[in-house]
């Protein structure tokens, strides 16, 4: 590989994608920056240059298109994992809005979902069952491979990947949204980029249009206020003007909290106006409020531009349902626009006004999006947040007035709105009471990669480069019993790129080939309490508000030495060494301290989507002489271990620690590793096989919570193939309550494993086998009927076809008729207790199968009713919740039935499950201290 002749800026976009490139000369300040027009199709056969590429995609029915339709300059290359044939850019946008549930939209949202698994198939969203889906990182892979290609065809000489990218990413994007784009660049075939923040590079781009003149522009403009509104987040920062020695510097010295909030959140608000006047007795499904949105968001950008119309028709093709008859048309104007995004988005609201955060996050679609639309409050929480950075560079001198830039500086389609741009001009100066200084931005579309392609200048000394480093400071969460502890600052905020930071005054000391977690916070304040300045190596105390949990960072450290006996473990000391990498992640190794060589670097452990919490909590005083007698009783000295201590171990572990579901998560994963210890000598009596399998998986529920429960069900899982030794009825329904109890930390492939082991005892044909029959009492039906309901990593597929099997034996037989209701409502429920929201039944087939429930006798069988509960229970993302008025019929009965009032509750609401519900739901409790929280 040659060196590269070319500097390549990519702004991948919620809405839009967009390339520019300068050619990299003896003279590369003249260089001159342009644009790379993008070879798209616009119709079926028809390619066009754009500058745009719309960052959608369309994924046709069989025999929709032909090849000849899809036919490109290049011979496509799909990236691995992407599915053929597909549709990418302006004609995939315009087919969405006329054909519902086949297109993708906001994967750039999506790679930010901590909520969802967002390396599974779940794009589109709203798409049918026959619609073949995408990961979000496949989704944004395809973008940047259809870049790639579409170069090489122009450059065949000079191919991108030879070439040196920067590919631009929100700032507030956080490690594992970084990785995540990175990984997605490789899968395109471009390994090695560099990550710059978005509001950076527009920043970038003003300097490169105003070099000549930027030393006087900026003499009087000490703070810049970077307000970048994209299709998916809201992105603010600070940038500080300096001048040393009479020489301009430039460096960011503050960056927003990821905020999901854009143009995305203005076209939906959009689509809610015109569904309510296209249609006034029903929702419209989240397929077809996905065509409208289509619509809305055109309409949007028509109506927002210089010259806009009055008012642009808004047409919904009829689809021959009732819902809309035949096609219907409505206006939307300009008024309604600036009224919706005046008011809505960009309120006059008073300094002192705060988002709104105890309202539920509105969630369509499946993305979370932030509670208060009002971008007006996060722009004051933002600047309030940075206060102390902003008094220093304003030099500002009133105690009681804020600080507030003195210049403004804006990017995205909503500022293509005079209006929307003076709004928010107004309320600024509001703020600050005196007239701020509008920054030019001729082309809000294109500068984000025209600024990346300056910033790519400015890194080989072409032209001024903006300081600042890491955009936020990075702590160890060091906890304490019964608070939040202190936090050591591992990487404080502006370190620069490649600085190793070494914390020698702390040292770690490690078993080799055991994991070990470490758990760190993020903040992008300048100070924390009492105006500690963040430096490294300060430790300060964890205040929520100021603090945000990353995922944890885990490492197991590889033993190089000698094999040493069972019971003796090998110890390592290090040091915790990070530094800002060159692409702009965190890198965290630790590092011997009698090898500098000896090096392990920490992975993030994002396994497991679902966020939860753990609260601190004192271990308890007789924890250690619990873990003794377990120890003893299942060691490798047969006599210790004999006699009445098995039979009654449970109860002596409740003499000292109290009732066990009382106690707290770390005691239970103390007591879990204890018996892993022992797990060999598991099948040494039926008494000590019983124990073992009732309180391992006790202590191990749900399968997750810790970073360190990947490691430990890797351990369980060596078992399963093993089996029990003691076979009979008990031994059995023992066994699968163990594999239940823990089945959130199987990945899919375990718990296919697992159901194709019991299916054949499940199936509804096995009782006409009488030797089946008889095996399936045996080997405990109950348990495996409660045992498959909680594998929620299965395919849809096989969800849908346990649910008929177990609703066709509710239906017609009596016995195991409670086990069978569970189940349905547990694999049919709305809301999954670990899986992805993308596992969930689709809505339209659970709805087939609400009536003939709404005829059974729910007085006689409560869990009819709680099954009902599960199925019905409201998220707020239309494309999962059942129809209202089916909603209705559910509750009406509840109420008739006097079923407890937070039953009814969960139906119109997006209320949370309580202790006793949860019980009945998911079979055990939550362990105490760990917490489950809704996205």
């Amino acid at each position: 590989m040659g060196s590269p002749r070319f500097l390549v800026g990519i702004d991948l976009g919620t809405t839009n994608t967009v390339v520019a490139f300068c050619e990299i000369t003896d003279n590369l300040s003249q260089s001159e920056i342009t644009l790379f027009p993008i070879d798209q199709l616009v119709g079926p056969g028809e390619v066009v240059r754009k500058p745009l590429l719309p960052s959608f995609r369309y994924h046709p029915a069989h025999g929709q298109v032909s090849s000849a339709d899809l036919t490109l300059p290049w011979k496509h290359q799909a990236v691995d994992g992407d599915i053929d044939p597909v549709i990418i850019g302006e004609w995939a946008r315009e087919l969405g809005s006329k054909v519902a549930g086949r297109q993708v939209s906001s994967a750039k949202s999506w790679l930010s979902h901590q909520s969802v698994d967002r390396t599974a198939n779940v794009l589109p969203w709203a798409g049918a069952n026959d619609v073949e889906k995408v990961s979000p990182v496949i989704a944004s892979a395809s973008y940047l491979n259809h870049i790639r290609q579409a170069w090489n065809y122009r450059h065949p000489s000079d191919p991108l990947e030879n070439q040196e990218v920067v590919v631009t990413v929100p700032a507030s994007f956080d490690e594992t949204a970084r990785k995540l784009t990175i990984e997605a660049a490789a899968l395109a075939g471009l390994k090695k980029i560099r990550l710059l923040e978005e509001p950076q590079a527009v920043c970038y781009d003003w300097y490169a249009r105003h070099q000549k003149t930027a030393h006087q522009e900026l003499q009087t403009l000490p703070l810049i206020l970077v307000c970048d509104i994209g299709g998916g987040t809201t992105d603010l920062s600070l940038i500080e003007a300096q001048f040393q020695q009479g020489e301009l510097a430039l460096n960011r010295i503050g960056v927003g909290e990821h905020l999901m909030l854009g143009g995305d959140n203005l076209d939906l608000a959009l689509a809610h106006l015109a569904e309510q006047r296209l249609n006034q007795t029903q929702k419209l499904n989240a397929a077809n409020l996905t065509k409208l949105i289509q619509q809305t968001r055109k309409a949007k950008e028509n109506l927002l531009t210089a010259n806009a119309p009055q008012e642009v028709k808004i047409t919904m093709l009829g689809s021959g349902s009732k819902l809309l008859g035949g096609t219907k048309s409505i206006p939307l104007s300009q008024q309604d626009v600036h009224r919706i995004a005046l008011d809505g988005f960009f309120p006059l609201t008073d300094f002192s006004q705060r988002p709104d955060k105890r309202r539920s996050a509105v969630v369509e679609f499946g993305l979370p999006y932030a509670a208060d639309p009002a971008i007006s409050k996060h722009i004051a929480e933002f600047l309030h947040q940075h206060q102390p950075v902003s008094i220093a560079a304003l030099g500002h001198k009133e105690p009681n007035q804020p600080a507030i830039p003195v210049g403004l500086l804006l990017n995205g389609g909503v500022f293509n709105s005079e209006r929307i741009t003076k709004r928010l001009l107004q309320l600024l100066e509001n703020w600050r009471q005196s007239p701020i200084t509008l920054l030019d931005n001729p082309h809000p579309d294109w500068s984000v990669a025209l600024g990346a392609v300056a910033f790519a200048k400015a890194r080989r000394g072409a032209q001024l480069k903006i300081g600042g480093g890491a955009a936020r400071s990075y702590f160890l969460h060091l906890q304490e019993k019964n608070k939040m502890g202190n936090a050591l600052c591992l990487l404080a905020k502006g370190t620069e790129e490649g600085q190793e930071i070494r914390l020698t005054g702390r040292r770690f000391s490690l078993t080799l080939g055991e994991p070990v977690r470490f758990n760190l916070l993020t903040s992008t304040h300048d100070t924390i309490a009492q105006d500690t300045a963040i430096q490294n190596g300060v430790v300060v105390k964890v205040d929520p508000d100021i603090f945000t949990p990353l995922p944890p960072y885990i490492v197991a450290l590889d033993s190089e030495g000698a094999t040493l006996e069972a019971n003796q473990k090998e110890r390592v000391t290090v040091q915790l060494a990070c530094q800002l990498t060159e692409v702009g992640t965190l890198k965290l190794e630790c590092v011997s301290i009698d090898d500098d060589q000896k090096r392990w670097a920490l992975e993030f452990e994002v396994r497991h989507q679902k966020a939860l919490e753990t609260e601190p909590a004192a271990l308890s005083p007789h924890l250690v002489e619990c873990q003794s007698l377990i120890s003893r009783l299942y060691s490798g000295n047969k006599k210790s271990s004999e006699g009445h201590e098995i039979k009654t171990l449970t109860k002596d572990l409740e003499k000292r620690l109290g009732k066990r579901d009382e106690w707290d998560f770390i005691t239970l994963r103390q007591l879990f590793d204890t018996l892993a210890q022992g797990r060999k000598r598991r099948r040494r009596s039926k008494q000590h096989e019983k124990n073992w399998l009732r309180l391992a998986g006790f202590t191990l529920r749900p399968g997750f919570g810790d970073a360190t429960d990947s490691w430990r069900i890797e351990q369980m899982w060596g078992l399963y193939q093993q089996g029990i030794q003691f076979q009979n009825h008990q031994g059995w329904s023992d066994w699968w309550v163990f594999w239940r109890r823990i089945a959130g930390g199987l990945n899919q492939e375990q718990q296919e494993t697992i159901l194709a082991d019991i299916a054949k005892y499940l199936h509804p044909g096995a009782t006409k086998n009488p030797q089946t029959a008889k095996a399936a009492q045996e080997m405990g039906y109950e348990a495996m009927v409660r045992l498959a309901a909680s594998l929620e990593h299965l395919e849809v597929e096989d969800k849908i076809l346990l649910t008929q099997w177990f609703l066709n034996k509710a239906y017609h037989q009596h016995q195991f008729e409670q086990a069978h209701w569970w189940a349905v409502g547990r694999l049919a429920s709305r809301t999954p207790l670990y899986a992805s929201q993308h596992t969930v039944i689709p809505r339209d087939i659970v709805e087939q199968w609400l009536p003939k429930l709404l005829e059974q006798d729910w007085q006689r069988e409560p869990m009819i009713a709680f099954a009902c509960v599960m199925i019905c229970r409201k998220t707020g993302d239309r494309t999962l919740d059942i129809r209202d008025d089916i909603r209705q019929q559910v509750t009406e009965k509840l109420k008739q039935c006097k079923a407890p009032t937070s039953w009814i509750h969960l139906m119109d609401s997006r209320g949370e499950l309580s202790a006793g519900e949860s019980k009945r739901m998911f079979g055990d409790t939550l362990p105490s201290g760990l917490i489950l929280l809704s996205h």
